[in-house]
């Protein structure tokens, strides 16, 4: 007879639109890195991030994905 147990260990999802400094443990970019692509311009806002409704920053990860992947095929 087995006994089920819950596993004690959190559940993580992925989120869409993470922090910047998420972003920076999630890419291996430092948050200054993040920074400077958004203030040059080379990532843009409504596409690779977007200002929340209390003027923070968040990265949208399916943005860097689609970026990532349009700069790989330019290649």
């Amino acid at each position: 007879m087995t006994t089920a147990t819950k596993d004690p260990r959190p559940v993580i999802t992925a989120a869409r639109f993470v922090t910047v400094e998420l972003a920076a443990v999630m890419t291996g970019l430092s948050a200054g890195a993040i920074r400077k692509r958004i203030e040059r311009g080379v990532w843009l806002e409504n596409k690779e991030w977007r200002r929340g409704p209390d003027e923070r920053v968040w990265i949208d990860t399916k943005g860097i994905e689609a970026w990532v992947l349009q700069k790989s095929a330019a290649a």
